[in-house]
């Protein structure tokens, strides 16, 4: 275990610019996996974070931009945290994650290359 947190995790490094929190339930997987792509542009690593069953769907964005050869693994870290159930029932414990990715040496091109077939294409 890395550490626990109280609550929703509200501490200094949750208002990193190039990180994306991960919702199951609020955006589609490509959404994430698209965003992913322009931060990585913009601050040359991203960073993904999950608590609970959206776990999977970080995982699955970060496995789909290593086997497109966009992104390196740099580190991942796993975490449970407490938080309270909504009408401020009984605790409970919450696994998080937190996967940190950067540019692949390709990146740049793979990009191009995908932006240029985007303009063939119309």
């Amino acid at each position: 275990m890395v550490g626990t947190t109280e609550g929703v995790d509200s501490s200094a490094s949750n208002n990193k610019k190039n990180r994306i929190q991960v919702s199951n339930t609020q955006k589609p997987l490509f959404f994430y996996v698209n965003l992913a792509k322009r931060y990585m542009q913009q601050y040359n690593e991203v960073e993904l974070s999950a608590l609970g069953m959206a776990i999977a769907t970080v995982v699955t964005i970060a496995e789909i931009l290593k086997n497109n050869g966009l992104a390196v693994e740099k580190k991942i870290m796993t975490s449970t945290i407490d938080m309270r159930e909504e009408s401020g029932g009984r605790p409970v414990q919450k696994a998080k994650i937190e996967i940190l990715l950067g540019k692949s040496e390709k990146f740049d091109e793979l990009m191009a290359a995908a932006a240029e077939e985007a303009l063939d294409d119309e």
